[in-house]
């Protein structure tokens, strides 16, 4: 069942008079409608700018596309819209026409880590693998602000075989992230395709997927889509919820049909100034995604990408945040909260500081209350022999999975597990003329 409330019914007849909830629910239908001038956003919300106003956005929108989804653009509260969080992550700003020093086309240098078309590699047992141009919507935070107002693409399947080789051809890749864009703008069959490529890599033991959709698009999430994911196992999925106005109940409902798909869900915010910027707003979130079967992963510190200024916060705020969450929830509603280093340095973990300090034997520590303890040391550690040769190591160093417990006698036929039916004694005479008739058998 899908939430469809008189402000989403208002909009949807707006654009066309002859909407109906089946148009609603369709997410082919938002895409071919996206809001993308001003006079269709004031014709949709009812707000309307100055004119002074209309001249500063258009200018904006020269350089960095406006374009909205109805579904998203319904989320706006149109009576204090300029500190609604969906309306600042979705309409333009003539902030971001302001560039400072630090500003860079492409402050995470994917394209000087890219050694095959469409791939980025930074870390060294993982690929990103960018296989979509297209998003559901533009956010006005978006890191790959280079590519905003790019033709819209799909790579072909030649572009895309070329970073699938690239894969094939390095073992040590063991997990590969699709991303773009978003690659649940691909249609199923194309996607479905992909992964299947990607799955038949002996080494490739994991795929992942960044996605927006269930926050920007949640009808996109179909049941097709869903029962096309769940032959892919094991597939990932990151979100990218900031604000806990975006978890609607449609949003919840596309988060559902992936975690029931047997799919873990992870999620990614990122910290924007005026929008989630508070603790209280951050613990909420991560609250509410728990609750929805989504482990929060990362936030992000706003990347140095070309007019962001005016998101991005000190660091102390996200280290206040963290202050806020940990030992004051559960452990698992914590994310890491990190600085994606410019130049390509990968993610840097920003926490604060629990150790206080150390000597020879023993650490001093606080935890969330500004208890002051310590922990004593072992005061002789003999570390193992280590020689480096891994190959013939007789130590601990047995990465094979363990076997299953293998029981014997009476218990093997109890386990349900063991497909032992009889114990026969070493001594039978039966048992041996069964083996001399085989034997005679065979002979003849």
């Amino acid at each position: 069942m899908v939430v469809y409330n008189r402000v989403q019914q208002h909009i949807a007849e707006k654009i066309d008079s002859e909407a109906v909830l089946k148009n609603w629910e369709d997410w082919k239908w938002h895409q071919k409608h996206i809001i993308n001038q001003i006079q269709d956003f004031e014709h949709l919300t009812g707000i309307r700018f100055s004119e002074s106003e209309r001249i500063q956005i258009n200018k904006t929108i020269q350089r960095f596309p406006l374009a909205i989804t109805p579904y998203y653009l319904s989320l706006i509260n149109t009576e204090e819209f300029r500190n609604d969080p969906v309306f600042r992550q979705s309409f333009p700003s003539e902030s971001e026409l302001i560039m400072q020093s630090c500003d860079m086309r492409d402050p995470l240098a994917e394209e000087q880590d890219s050694p095959a078309p469409q791939i980025t590699h930074r870390y060294p047992d993982r690929v990103l693998f960018h296989v979509s141009n297209i998003c559901a919507m533009y956010c006005r935070h978006c890191t790959r602000k280079r590519k905003v107002g790019d033709v819209e693409s799909i790579p072909d399947k030649i572009t895309l075989k070329q970073g699938i080789q690239y894969i094939k051809e390095n073992s040590q890749i063991r997990d590969v992230l699709l991303s773009g864009g978003d690659p649940f703008m691909l249609s199923d069959e194309y996607l479905d395709w992909l992964l299947g490529e990607i799955q038949m890599i002996p080494h490739v033991e994991v795929v992942r997927i960044g996605t927006r959709v269930p926050v920007v698009l949640p009808y996109r999430i179909t049941d097709d889509l869903v029962s096309m994911l769940k032959t892919h196992h094991p597939v990932w999925i990151n979100t990218h919820f900031n604000h806990p106005r975006e978890l609607t109940q449609s949003a919840k409902i596309a988060l559902s049909k992936l975690a029931d798909a047997g799919i873990p869900l992870g999620n990614q915010s990122v910290l924007l100034a005026g929008v989630n910027d508070c603790p209280r707003i951050m613990k909420r979130l991560v609250h509410l995604l728990v609750q929805n079967r989504v482990r929060p992963y990362y936030l992000y510190q706003c990347d140095l990408s070309e007019g962001l200024s005016h998101f991005r916060t000190p660091v102390g705020k996200g280290i206040e945040i963290i202050e806020s969450l940990i030992g004051h929830t559960s452990g698992f509603a914590v994310p890491t909260y990190v600085i994606d280093s410019p130049g390509g340095g990968g993610k840097i973990p920003i926490m604060p500081n629990y150790l206080i300090s150390w000597s020879t034997n023993k650490v001093v520590l606080r935890n969330y209350e500004g208890l002051i303890t310590t922990y004593k040391e072992p005061d002789s550690y003999e570390p193992i022999f280590c020689d480096r040769n891994c190959d013939d190591c007789t130590l601990q160093l047995n990465l094979n999975e363990a076997d299953e417990y293998q029981a014997t006698g009476i218990a093997s036929l109890l386990a349900d597990a063991d497909k032992t039916i009889s114990l026969v004694p070493k001594q039978s005479e039966r048992i041996e003329r069964r083996e001399e008739q085989e034997e005679d058998g065979n002979a003849a």
